[in-house]
């Protein structure tokens, strides 16, 4: 079965696995509340890929504190703008409310550090409606399938590689990434041209998926662009993401497309499944690539 091998392996650590607001993904993004709206945070350095602040870190850092200068829990819907590359240190959000309604509230968010010059610097730009999922009905209707990836014990993460994987990165040590060797072409010098990434999903110290780790979790995988036999850093634009239900406990399923590179420039679709086989979050992002 396709769930049991996984599942098995989340169990095997049940044990000593982080909760939901005690991990290092819930201490790295908090912001201390220095004033209504304004809140500092340190940007951690074991979420970067080489130098620059993982976009899905930062997202799930600004929903963080939009989460709690909204009336409403959760994150339905957020775009975001990646204006300049964040690094790590400290860094401001400011936070503004943009409407507040019985089922929905509207606000937007911006991420600002100091540049080394000693200016303030915008990082992201956000702007987001929150509700709260548990009080969503339970119709679905849906031709949406969840991907097909092999049981966890036949993929492979960046422990499997004899040597680091080019560009690796500190937020690996950070996830529990299993990418399904169909998406590993190149890993191996052998891309497949088709502009796919699949892998199962978690956090490394265990703890389980909510709505603002799978704002992560969509920009976690390596990029599309590298079955595509493009190498390099590919930083994203803009992304837009949708929670759609509170997801379940386990390992979740990452499945991310790309249908069209142009211009210098693809779009990355992205599905997040749970172990209950829900579609639970969705994603597209605009990034830019280096071709030649």
């Amino acid at each position: 079965m396709l769930y049991r091998a996984a599942m098995s392996e989340a169990a095997s650590a049940a044990a000593t696995r982080a909760t939901i607001g005690d991990s290092e993904f819930d201490r790295d993004t908090a912001a201390t509340r220095r004033a209504p709206g304004v809140y500092d945070i340190d940007l951690s350095a074991g979420w970067t890929i080489i130098n620059a602040v993982n976009g899905g870190y930062l997202l799930a850092v600004l929903g963080r504190a939009l989460g709690d200068a909204l009336p409403h829990p959760d994150p339905f819907t957020i775009s975001a703008h990646y204006l300049t590359a964040s690094r790590p240190g400290p860094a401001v959000v400011r936070t503004e409310t943009v409407r507040t309604g019985r089922t929905l509230s509207t606000g937007q968010a911006s991420l600002f550090q100091y540049d080394d010059e000693g200016n303030e610097v915008e990082r992201i730009r956000v702007l987001a409606s929150y509700g709260d999922l548990d009080t969503l009905p339970d119709d679905v209707r849906t031709s949406a399938k969840p991907p097909a990836i092999p049981p966890m014990d036949q993929c492979f993460g960046p422990e499997d590689g004899p040597a680091p994987v080019e560009g690796g990165s500190a937020i690996a040590d950070r996830l529990m990434l299993k990418l399904d060797p169909a998406t590993l072409g190149w890993a191996l010098g052998k891309p497949s041209g088709r502009g796919e990434m699949r892998a199962w999903f978690g956090l490394a110290d265990g703890r389980d998926a909510d709505p603002l780790s799978m704002l992560l979790a969509v920009d976690a995988l390596p990029p599309t662009a590298f079955e595509l036999g493009l190498k390099g850093w590919v930083p994203t634009v803009e992304l837009t993401a949708h929670v759609r239900c509170r997801p379940a406990p386990g390992p979740l399923r990452v499945s991310i497309t790309t249908r069209n590179l142009a211009g210098g420039f693809l779009e990355e679709d992205a599905e997040v499944w749970d172990s209950a086989h829900r579609l639970v979050a969705q994603s597209r992002q605009l990034a830019r690539v280096r071709l030649g």
